[in-house]
């Protein structure tokens, strides 16, 4: 019996929760996995603690290329799902995986040969480079691994199976769970490899629940297949993959690069300021998390509609969505707002951090609902394959709002005006993304 929910036919918001649930699980497993990391390396003291810091940089570049892959292959495939194409949709999750398998072997490659002048480049000193490298070559070779399993994830969800997407990341999680002290101390019968084990016990997690995923891909969905078609119709599917992919990637790219930027502006006000800044970034992602996971559940339901021409339907979801984004996080809000002392007590009792936390909450998260409106909005454009333009509400959003507005906010009014202008430029771009969407969605409606 399929008890995966049917995106087609179902009830939307039954099946959009059926959908969003398990995914905030495997989310929060994945945040459970990279702490996991920084917590063991931690243990081995500062000089590892830093040299893990260092990989951030590069090990998110490479992330963000897995998210961006993931996103086409999503958007690819359940268009295809949703047309009842089930032979085309087969031979496109095949030449996926098989140009991932090349892209990212091409990756591991090269990446060996420029770990020392990467990490010169950023500022890695002659102590650490050898950490680094101890990490790096492992993490490189075995990044393949990492971005298949994004990648088969997205397969999954493209089929609605979400429940098998979540069971994969939270066995990863777990898997490095038990690996990381097994490998970095040398318990038992291991031996203590110390920054190293940690890539080792990532890349093992990685491999084994790759191997899982793909026995589900092929055994449940049977989307796996031998027949591959001739060279230029696969040129075609990877034209279309990296027409969505690449856009995608370089979003998420963007958005650490601006966050970088307001951390050098709030630092002008103090240690106790970025710290602030800092814990609100970690409150930030909590607060989100549920419109995160629905904006992880959303494109495959839009892309099986879109496919299938239910236009209606696709438009109902994306006003469905919306409204409960910006019910959710008023109520979000209101909750931080009322144990704001508490919540800053839990992360600091230094007074002056404590003030600066409380500001946070009571000024940031208000443009929550607004910045949840935006990134659903920007998976949306993604599942209708109009990447440039869930691409341009990004660029919007962070360089022609966040920065100069959060730079002005500042320079009038100080960090509270920094804050205040991060809330308006929220505003500003949901109500931008709501309106190319709503028109984008009549065009079509018009059209089918």
């Amino acid at each position: 019996m399929n008890r995966n929910p049917d995106l087609l036919n179902g009830p939307m918001r039954p099946v959009l929760v059926q959908m969003t649930v398990p995914m905030m699980f495997g989310i929060v497993s994945i945040m459970l996995f990279h702490l996991a990391d920084i917590w063991f390396v931690g243990q081995l003291g500062t000089g590892p603690m830093a040299a893990l810091a260092f990989t951030f940089p590069v090990s998110f570049a490479v992330v963000s290329l897995a998210i961006g892959l993931g996103i086409g292959t999503s958007a690819t495939l359940a268009r295809r799902i949703g047309e009842g194409n089930t032979d085309s949709a087969a031979r496109v999750a095949t030449s996926i995986l098989l140009v991932t398998s090349l892209l990212l072997i091409a990756v591991g490659i090269g990446g060996q040969f420029l770990i020392d002048p990467i990490f010169r480049m950023l500022g890695a000193d002659a102590e650490l480079l050898p950490l680094i490298r101890a990490y790096m070559q492992i993490w490189f070779a075995g990044s393949v691994f990492m971005v298949l399993n994004m990648v088969c994830n997205s397969i999954l969800r493209a089929t609605g199976d979400v429940r098998g997407s979540a069971m994969i990341m939270l066995l990863a999680s777990l898997l490095n769970l038990i690996l990381d002290p097994l490998l970095i101390f040398g318990l038992g019968p291991f031996p203590a490899l110390g920054i190293q084990g940690a890539a080792i016990a990532s890349v093992l997690a990685w491999s084994l629940t790759t191997l899982v995923a793909l026995s589900l891909i092929h055994h449940r969905r049977h989307l796996l297949t031998r027949r591959l078609p001739g060279f230029p119709t696969l040129l075609r599917y990877w034209r279309e993959l990296f027409s969505i992919s690449l856009p995608a990637s370089l979003s998420n790219i963007t958005t650490p690069i601006a966050n970088g930027v307001l951390t050098a502006i709030v630092a002008r006000h103090g240690a106790e300021a970025v710290a602030a800044f800092g814990v609100g970034n970690r409150i930030e992602s909590l607060a989100l998390l549920v419109c995160l996971a629905l904006s992880m559940s959303l494109p495959p339901f839009i892309s099986q509609n879109f496919g299938a021409g239910q236009m209606e339907r696709v438009k109902k979801a994306y006003a469905l969505v919306i409204r409960f984004a910006l019910v959710w996080q008023l109520l979000i809000y209101l909750v931080l707002v009322v144990f704001s002392a508490q919540v800053a007590a839990f992360f600091s009792d230094d007074p002056d951090v404590v003030r600066w936390i409380r500001i946070w909450i009571i000024i940031v998260p208000l443009g929550f609902a607004f910045q949840a409106t935006t990134f659903l909005s920007a998976s949306a454009f993604n599942a209708l394959h109009r990447p440039m333009l869930a691409l341009r509400v990004s660029l919007i959003r962070l360089f022609v709002m966040y920065l100069p507005l959060g730079w002005l906010g500042n320079h009038l009014f100080g960090l509270e005006g920094l804050f205040s202008a991060l809330v308006l430029a929220n505003l500003l771009t949901a109500v931008i993304a709501w309106w190319w969407m709503r028109q984008h969605l009549s065009r079509l409606l018009e059209s089918a």
